[in-house]
């Protein structure tokens, strides 16, 4: 039997029950258990406010830790930089579509003023630096309750991955697909990561890891997060990177975002050491402009009266 933690919105119901689905068609047995973590509770505070490393991931961890649980489930785009000592990563999904979406119920004209739905950082700054005469709202709960506040008249319209509104049915509402070569979207977007304690029985492991992994999103996966690491980044900086393979090469497109939109360093390089590859674009972004961006960054989140 194979145990599996996961959230309670219905999109990480979703994803831990495609988890149990691919297990059982794999011969294993699997089953859920359900709970609730710090970003699912703090509904009224941001996530630098509430501390941006591990905010969905801490409970679940540690029912991990005390062998309550065999492996938890999460959106790749939630997991920390830098996992705590003693757990690892053991599968990543193969990755659904990358790019952030508008949803609306109306049809959406982006050259009139709109108001904007995100709890994003790296969807805000990226739409002041694109769209600085739309508006934005600070838009947090699950996908559900979200569409509930801009059908109430919060927003005109809410930027979201498409990853989750796929899976969530709401493919009539994408209104406009944001392009990834200006949106870049957030390190993990579009894949469901599978963690573990190191503890977990070795057979178990490789029987989890055959069935769930996709070794092409495994690959880019690591070169973006091995980025993400060397940045320091958490989900209150909005640093951003895209890695595509083809051939054994790793391409990685990465950068950062000042708050307000100004400044965007980005780059592009390509290799075939995963680990070497993030490191790499981080001592470029760092050196081109990135240190100071970063800087700022944490010193307006910690100034801000908001958080």
């Amino acid at each position: 039997m194979i145990r599996i933690g996961t959230r309670k919105s219905k999109l990480a119901l979703w994803q831990a029950e495609w988890v149990a689905d691919t297990l059982r068609n794999g011969g294993l047995e699997a089953e859920l258990l359900l709970m609730e973590t710090k970003g699912d509770k703090i509904l009224d505070v941001s996530i630098s406010k509430i501390g941006s490393k591990g905010v969905f991931t801490e409970e679940l961890e540690e029912k991990l830790a005390s062998n309550e649980i065999d492996i938890a489930v999460h959106s790749a785009k939630d997991m920390q930089s830098k996992l705590p000592q003693g757990f690892e990563l053991l599968a990543f999904s193969e990755r659904e579509g990358v790019q952030d979406v508008l949803v609306s119920d109306s049809e959406l004209n982006l050259d009139k003023p709109l108001v904007l739905g995100t709890s994003s950082t790296r969807r805000v700054a990226f739409l002041k630096h694109f769209y600085p005469h739309h508006s934005i709202v600070d838009m947090r709960g699950n996908l559900q309750t979200r569409m509930e506040k801009m059908r109430s008249g919060h927003c005109d319209a809410l930027v979201l991955a498409y990853a989750g509104v796929h899976r969530m049915g709401y493919d009539e509402q994408v209104k406009t697909h944001l392009p990834i070569t200006g949106f870049v979207p957030a390190v993990g977007q579009g894949s469901i990561a599978i963690e573990c304690h190191g503890s977990l029985d070795p057979d178990k492991k490789a029987q989890i890891r055959q069935l769930l992994n996709h070794e092409k999103t495994e690959q880019a996966l690591l070169a973006e997060r091995a980025y993400l690491a060397a940045m320091d980044g958490g989900c209150s900086i909005p640093v951003f990177g895209l890695a595509t393979v083809a051939n054994d090469q790793i391409s990685l497109t990465a950068g950062i975002i000042s708050l307000d939109g100004q400044r965007v360093i980005k780059h592009t390089l390509s290799g075939t050491n995963l680990v070497e590859l993030g490191n790499e674009m981080a001592t470029w972004i760092l050196a081109n402009g990135g240190l100071e961006i970063l800087a700022q960054i944490k010193r307006e989140i910690n100034e801000s009266p908001m958080n």
